[in-house]
């Protein structure tokens, strides 16, 4: 997918929802802001220094995947405290501490022991975010984290990044949840073609009297 005439600036605190149909870029465009694609022409910063590779960014992003991308072999605890260990360098016993406080604040401290495969789907999307969390980051990036979800566990899903959005931290959701939209984003895009077609508020995209958006929100948000 190639993006084109993408220029913006996501300012501190931002929660920016980023929607539009399959094909659009969504998806290319998020993993751009943390060096999963390879920026060809243009560039990504981050307060001023260029985002060249996934590990130029690491520790200032998190990331959360539509699948997961848990660890299978290793308990909930082990897919927080793991990382940290190696990433952070971080002493067992301390590694330990912080994946227990971090599964308690996304309401999984009773699924400590428990591998992945033995957790619901909500539940994996939300050990996923509380092991993106562990790295502390300033901004976090959701790529439709709840479309394999059904409501129910999706909503638990939502209660999360709800609590994120409380905190002020700056999150960038790429969905087709409009509720979601509805609820936490601050700023909205609209991509199309690789292209940015709207950047507004919900209040704006939801009054549009462009065709295209018209039929969009039809579509998805009756």
């Amino acid at each position: 997918m190639v993006l084109k005439d993408i220029s913006l600036e996501i300012r501190q605190g931002e929660i920016l929802a980023v929607i539009g149909p399959s094909g659009a870029g969504k998806s290319t465009f998020i993993r751009c802001l943390n060096g999963l694609e390879k920026v060809d022409k243009g560039s990504v910063t981050v307060d001023g220094q260029p985002v060249t590779s996934f590990t130029s960014v690491a520790g200032r992003m998190g990331m959360v995947f539509q699948q997961f991308n848990l660890f299978p072999h290793y308990t909930a605890i082990e897919n927080i405290a793991a990382p940290l260990r190696t990433i952070k360098n971080m002493p067992r016993t301390r590694a330990r501490d912080r994946a227990a406080e971090l599964l308690e604040s996304v309401k999984l401290a009773d699924k400590a022991s428990q591998y992945p495969s033995t957790l619901s789907g909500g539940q994996q999307q939300r050990l996923a975010i509380a092991r993106a969390l562990s790295m502390s980051p300033d901004i976090m990036l959701f790529d439709e984290p709840t479309s394999s979800l059904d409501p129910e566990l999706a909503h638990e899903v939502f209660d999360t990044i709800q609590t994120l959005a409380r905190s002020h931290m700056t999150l960038v959701l790429v969905t087709h949840q409009m509720n979601m939209v509805k609820n936490f984003a601050t700023r909205v895009l609209f991509l199309e073609n690789g292209g940015i077609f709207f950047d507004g508020t919900f209040e704006d995209l939801t009054s549009a009297t462009d065709p295209r958006i018209r039929q969009f929100l039809k579509k998805i948000y009756p």
